[in-house]
């Protein structure tokens, strides 16, 4: 009965509460969307199941849709609408509402008319302002309430700050308001990011003081000049001045985001803030980024000194955000200052990504190993979450001592106690690709014998020869189809997909490729390990062989004690009496001329 208009459509759960607001050109057809067998996510389904009632509303267009969206969205706050979770209270600097006001850093917003400037990804930069401010005008620092009854009947007498060149004393009449206020006006373009025009007008002043012989006057805009020049060079993050632009960047991490916002002034940043994004339900990129820009603007929107919004907004790629800002258009840089913006807007998303996910391993690791093992699910297209992970890696060199290593991950860290090694039995000679088919074989051959839980994913370190050959052995004990196989080749970290000849690529920033390449170096390491321990042995047996009177049992006993020959020449004569015998101990001595004492 929906008709095919734009509008918005709500979910109600059986008790009336709001669980989902959505928007859409067509409403038949994307509700249509949830109730359509197969193509659904879990937490999608779930959410589907508990539907009881559908309301929706007709609108003129697409950009009333949104717009409508964003306000039930406020209202009802549905249960799996997409969450911007500002984890941390970001500082703002603050103008405050009284007479001759005060500059002030705070975490704190108060709905008492000051003005709040910001906000600032760092304390630091916050500061840093207020010390340039402090530098340039001599404001009030105290908490005396300023009436003009008082400084009129002289109640208020100058402070320290005063006789230090620091407040210019308004509290005792050493400054008018309307001078104060004119101060007052001059930090609302710094704050706004007006640096280079008080820079110009700091310039005029100096000059006009300099024709009219006043030089102490001059000095003193000069110093202002420099002061502001350095400051704004700092904080000029792009190479030309002019540009000014929203930066907007957002990093996919499975059902979450994390996004980035710059607003940049005249070049320089002067304000912004860094969100996680949850998505409770499947949701298109190009929606979560929307969502995030609107998001974003509707806290700005709540404090007076936050300054307008550009006519640029500079976006990784397009959102879903129809018509719904007036006057702005959306850029996708492929090149420039504006591309330079839309990097350092990639690097704040990724640094506040990888400062919750750590948090989250020490915090909840039992929810960042579901994490883990469900974006590699996602990522693997896999049915089932693969909690148990094997991996092989061959080593040899030249065909000598051939060994395999599998390492064992569960729920996306290594099981040690279940890792093992294999010596190469039917293959000679240098053949990765025998020796890979015969490991796997066994390997899966004795877990299906003894009844063993088999992996749901199995990693090959090699390229696409090495995993044809564990494609060959899971063929032949009937396993196609009921495990994950894939290689991971080394060079350009490229996912092999047997019987697909198009390698697959996995975000390098992700926690799915970064599990992959864990466990493929931890194979490495364990079979080179193993490699390494063999070759010595052997190299060392083959050494005692040369000596009269040393047998094979007397050899093997020493292998297995001192495993190279320099700790057998540092051993006591006494020890090695007790581990082979006095003849024997004898001979091997006499044969390294060692002292027996």
């Amino acid at each position: 009965m929906l008709p095919h208009s734009p509008g918005v459509y709500r979910f109600l759960d059986s008790s009336g509460t709001v669980i989902y607001v959505g928007k859409a050109k067509d409403l038949k057809n994307r509700v249509s969307q949830y109730f359509r067998s197969g193509g659904l996510n879990r937490k999608t389904q779930v959410m589907v199941s508990k539907i009881s009632d559908i309301q929706h509303t007709v609108v003129g267009s697409e950009s009333d849709a949104f717009l409508l969206e964003n306000n039930l969205i406020k209202q009802f706050q549905p249960r799996y609408n997409i969450l911007l979770k500002d984890g941390k209270t970001y500082p703002w600097i603050c103008l405050k509402n009284e007479k001759f006001p005060r500059v002030v850093v705070t975490r704190r917003f108060v709905r008492d008319g000051s003005k709040y400037f910001g906000p600032y990804s760092s304390a630091m930069h916050a500061h840093n302002l207020q010390a340039l401010i402090s530098s340039l005008y001599k404001l009030r620092t105290c908490n005396l309430s300023i009436t003009d009854d008082g400084i009129a009947k002289g109640k208020y007498k100058v402070c320290l700050n005063y006789h230090l060149g620091k407040c210019a004393g308004p509290c005792a009449g050493k400054m008018s308001e309307q001078e104060y206020n004119a101060q007052v006006e001059a930090i609302v373009q710094i704050l706004k990011g007006n640096s280079w025009s008080l820079i110009k007008d700091f310039e005029r002043r100096m000059k006009e003081s300099a024709a009219a012989l006043q030089f102490e006057d001059a000095e003193v805009w000069k110093e202002k000049m420099e002061l502001l020049e350095k400051h704004y060079a700092r904080s000029l993050i792009v190479n030309a001045r002019g540009i000014n632009v929203d930066v907007f960047y957002i990093i996919f991490e499975g059902q979450d985001a994390f996004g980035s916002f710059l607003r940049v002034h005249d070049g320089g940043i002067i304000q912004s803030m860094n969100m996680e994004i949850k998505m409770r339900i499947e949701e298109r990129e190009t929606e979560v980024l929307g969502s995030f820009i609107s998001g974003i603007y509707g806290k700005l929107q709540d404090f007076e000194g936050a300054g307008e919004r550009p006519s640029e907004i500079v976006v990784p790629f397009m959102p879903d955000m129809p018509e719904a800002l007036p006057g702005v258009i959306f850029t996708v840089p492929e090149k420039g200052d504006r591309l330079a913006l839309l990097e350092l807007g990639r690097k704040n998303a990724a640094a506040i990504k990888f400062e919750r996910l750590r948090q989250e391993e020490f915090v909840n690791p039992e929810e960042h190993s579901q994490r883990v093992v469900e974006n590699l699910r996602r990522d693997l297209g896999m049915d089932m979450p693969p909690t148990h992970i094997e991996c092989f890696d061959n080593s040899n060199i030249q065909g000598t001592n051939p060994v395999a290593s599998c390492v064992v991950f569960r729920n996306g860290a290594p099981s040690k106690k279940d890792y093992r090694h294999f010596n190469i039995k039917t293959v000679v000679g240098a053949n990765d690709f025998a020796s890979m088919k015969e490991v796997v074989n066994r390997r899966y051959t004795r877990m299906m014998a003894e009844g063993e839980e088999l992996p749901q994913l199995i990693v090959i370190d090699g390229g696409r020869g090495q995993v044809n050959a564990a494609y060959e052995a899971l063929d032949e004990i009937g396993l196609i189809g009921k495990v994950k196989l894939i290689g991971l080749a080394k060079r350009m970290e490229e996912i092999i997909v047997p019987g697909d000849p198009y390698p697959h690529f996995i975000d390098r920033n992700s926690t799915s490729l970064k599990v992959l390449m864990h466990i493929r170096d931890e194979a490495h390491r364990f079979g080179i390990t193993h490699h390494r321990n063999r070759r010595s042995a052997s190299s060392l047996v083959s050494e005692l062989d040369n000596i009269p009177g040393v047998g094979a049992v007397s050899r093997e006993k020493l292998v297995a004690k001192y495993k190279t020959v320099s700790k057998i020449k540092k051993a006591p004569y006494r020890e090695v009496v007790n581990v082979i015998g006095k003849r024997a101990a004898d001979a091997l001595f006499g044969w390294f001329a060692l002292d027996k004492s």
